[in-house]
């Protein structure tokens, strides 16, 4: 496998000269301000005879005078950046002050208009149930929280050897798909070389490169500054996988541990939202409950969808389910109020319904499964193209690392699957350009790294890594909010920090650390700082206590 050693490699590929723009697919998005165009690059860098690609591209054009491109990727991996640049374009546009042209793209294996497109190993969503039925890929992993129950332990592990031949046939079938002859040209490495290309297409031979890349989008941007450190202009990189240790550790076995070390600290600001919220502002409030009182009766429904699922009692929804879908709302608190006022009720009616005849159905969207045609595998595809080589470990490996991950680091959401991390130790393939290092060249601007204090998928500790790695080349500041990416709660302190990078090239104070804007309601009448400042008390008579 090769791995990349530097810019000079590059250089044997001279970009079409222009694209050419026009409106957007409308099925991609409807806003009319936004121009979406084709761009071919080639699907080897390094070996012509491979054969080419064709990138869908979008931008946003600068309102002022234009100074260049501002280059955004939304992570993922396989989220669209033509839909999400057009989901957030105003934020986009206010970072860069409106003097650069903000341009996205949907890298290799994502979408319907790049090409290679989404990855597909079945034919149908027909095929796809029929092959998982009635396996954990569906049903979630069932368990008590903290995973201490050795008849738990002994089910999950006599299931090992069935899902490690389930996975190992779905590498067949992605190899035998018309996406196999692509698997090896998509990757962060590829996607580095792509934005150069663009880059030298859109603003002139050797410019500088502008970028704001989020959560896995800040493995492109680790890559992007030690592969070409000489092209590096104002990049903001914002909820940092950290690029050493996904370099260097099996993600099937080690991201678990890694990446979930505040995810129950979330949890933990999401039961003491809805207590200070109290009955007003969240229907799973009683008067006078503290977080406690709500993390019981969370409690009570997992426990009760567990006793279903294992005395093999009809059920709508598994534990195992719930904690999958509570660990994805920990990413958007925006989304808090909405599921513990419409859908608690929801699961709690169900859970304490004791009629045949009659149970409350579970129809909000926020618990439906999405459908597609049939599933796409860009997210591993892409994940583990890029990840490390995996060395003799097998299904039992990885159901150990997530019984021991949920005993020690999350107890509600380490158990969490299916999850994309875990399905690396099957994927077939590695990409044809893997860059694993060194991370700490010096770029040639300095650039701005972002967190927020509480994610539960990228940690704190990874931004401050990364700020470490790159040392007086970077600067590093943290929202002190909750959630996954800079989107996901407002901040006009970080809005004014990334606009003066952006703009002017001004990095902000060591240490600088922003609030969640206070007119940002988590519940009625409570504000993050209000979340923030009661986890902080319950901290501090905990230490007191304990001292």
């Amino acid at each position: 496998m090769a791995v990349a050693i530097g810019s000079h490699l590059h250089s044997t590929w001279s970009p079409s000269p222009r694209i050419e723009w026009g409106p957007c697919d409308a099925s991609i998005t409807n806003d009319t301000s936004l121009a979406c165009g084709f761009f071919e690059v080639p699907l080897d860098y390094h070996d012509a005879s491979a054969g080419t690609a064709r990138l869908a591209v979008v931008t946003a054009s600068a309102t002022g005078e234009r100074r260049g491109s501002l280059f955004f990727n939304p992570g993922g991996p396989g989220l669209s950046g033509i839909q999400r640049l057009a989901q957030n374009k105003v934020a986009l546009v206010a970072m860069s002050g409106g003097v650069y042209d903000v341009v996205s793209w949907d890298l290799r294996g994502v979408g319907n208009l790049t090409i290679p497109g989404e990855i597909r190993c079945f034919d149908s969503l027909q095929e796809y149930n029929a092959f998982f039925n009635g396996t954990i890929e569906f049903s979630g992993i069932d368990e008590l929280g903290s995973f201490t129950n050795s008849v738990d332990i002994q089910h999950l592990l006599d299931q090992a050897a069935d899902m490690q031949k389930k996975y190992d046939e779905v590498a067949k079938k992605c190899l035998s798909s018309s996406s196999r002859r692509y698997l090896k040209y998509i990757g962060a490495a590829a996607a580095v070389r792509d934005m150069v290309s663009l880059a030298d297409a859109l603003d002139g031979p050797g410019a500088p490169v502008n970028y704001v890349g989020v959560s896995y989008g800040t493995l492109i941007g680790s890559w992007l500054i030690n592969m070409f450190p000489e092209r590096v202009g104002r990049v903001v990189l914002d909820s940092i996988l950290e690029p050493t240790f996904f370099a260097t550790q099996e993600v099937s076995t080690h991201w678990v541990p890694h990446q979930f070390v505040l995810a129950d600290t979330v949890y933990q600001g999401f039961v003491t939202g809805c207590a200070l919220a109290g009955p007003d502002g969240c229907a799973a409030a009683s008067d006078g409950d503290s977080p406690a009182d709500i993390d019981a009766k969370i409690q009570h429904i997992l426990k009760a969808l567990y006793e279903a699922s294992t005395s093999n009692a009809s059920t709508q929804m598994t534990s195992g389910q719930l904690r999958n879908t509570l660990y994805s709302l920990m990413g958007t608190p925006a989304q808090w109020s909405t599921f513990m006022n419409e859908v608690y009720s929801q699961l709690a009616e169900s859970v304490n319904d004791t009629s045949s005849q009659k149970k409350t159905a579970l129809s909000h969207p926020l618990l439906k499964r999405a459908t597609t045609p049939a599933p796409a595998y860009s997210f591993p595809a892409i994940l583990c193209a890029d990840s490390a080589d995996e060395h003799r470990t097998n299904m039992t490996d990885v159901f150990n690392s997530v019984i021991a991950a949920t005993q020690n680091v999350s107890h509600m959401f380490a158990a969490a699957w299916p999850y994309v991390p875990h399905q690396c130790l099957h994927w077939p393939v590695r990409a044809v350009e893997r860059y694993q290092g060194p991370f700490d060249k010096t770029p040639a601007h300095p650039v701005l790294i972002s967190a927020n204090t509480y994610d539960p998928v990228t940690p704190l500790s990874g931004a401050e890594k990364l700020a470490n790695l790159l040392g007086q080349n970077a600067a590093l500041v943290h929202k002190d909010g909750f959630g996954h990416t800079m989107f996901v709660e407002p901040s006009s302190c970080m809005t004014a920090i990334y606009r003066a990078y952006i703009v002017n090239g001004t990095l902000p104070a060591k240490n600088t650390v922003c609030e969640i804007d206070d007119n940002f309601e988590v519940f009625k009448g409570v504000s993050t700082s209000d979340i923030v400042a009661s986890l902080q008390r319950t901290t501090d008579t905990q230490m007191k206590a304990r001292s």
